[in-house]
């Protein structure tokens, strides 16, 4: 499943959290994101290679997704948030043009 060379994203969540309480999720992920313009040392195109989307899902539901364009920078963080209800696990999964090629995961305990 992961094509990046075996670099894994990396994923910070609130290990607990209180029922209905809106929390930060961050990700980030080592990647080029290479645009396709740049050249090399021999003047020849470096390949396009860019992640294309971010989908988070909780509980089994889509809760956040990000388009990614070529300006964005190497190495993407993403910062954003959700509301927790149940305790579940939260998935991360990073994109090139449809085609998952990394996620990572992290449970989230939410407390009556």
């Amino acid at each position: 499943m992961d094509r990046l060379n075996g670099l894994q994203p990396r994923l910070r969540v609130p290990a607990t959290a209180r029922q209905g309480e809106v929390v930060e999720i961050r990700t980030l992920i080592s990647h080029p994101m290479e645009t396709g313009f740049r050249r090399d040392e021999t003047g020849a195109r470096v390949a396009r290679d860019i992640l294309t989307h971010l989908v988070c899902r909780y509980a089994g539901r889509e809760v956040f997704r990000a388009a990614l364009y070529p300006a964005i920078a190497a190495n993407p963080y993403l910062s954003f948030h959700i509301r927790v209800d149940v305790s579940a696990a939260l998935t991360v999964t990073w994109e090139v043009d449809g085609v998952v090629v990394a996620s990572a995961s992290a449970d989230i305990e939410v407390l009556a």
